[in-house]
């Protein structure tokens, strides 16, 4: 498999790939086609999460109002239970995302 092929039919929602993973990893690929997190709603995840954006253009937002724009080749660690949403994901090109969840602090 090649982490830049896409599917041949896309979904209306993100689609989660689990690469690899274990009690103490999670290391998957994420596909966006233009959604977003709904409004009013937060990650808040147990793990410490680094991702990088492969390819298209993104924007995380943080609960105390701040973002952070990503485009292709940038990565962010978001500490555990630091609440933030996807507040933008491009469409052209889609956006591959390349996560890794675990305790990395």
């Amino acid at each position: 498999m090649n982490i830049f092929e896409l599917p041949e039919e896309m979904l209306d929602r993100e689609l989660f790939e689990p690469l690899i993973q274990t009690d103490q990893i999670l290391i998957e690929r994420i596909i966006s086609t233009g959604q977003t997190t709904p409004e009013g709603e937060w990650y808040d995840q147990p793990r410490d999460e680094w991702v990088l954006l492969l390819q298209g253009e993104a924007q995380l937002m943080y609960e105390d109002g701040t973002s952070i724009d990503l485009k292709t080749g940038d990565y962010v660690l978001i500490p555990a239970h630091q609440k933030h949403r996807v507040s933008y994901t491009s469409s052209n090109p889609d956006c591959i995302w390349l996560a890794i969840h675990a305790a990395l602090r």
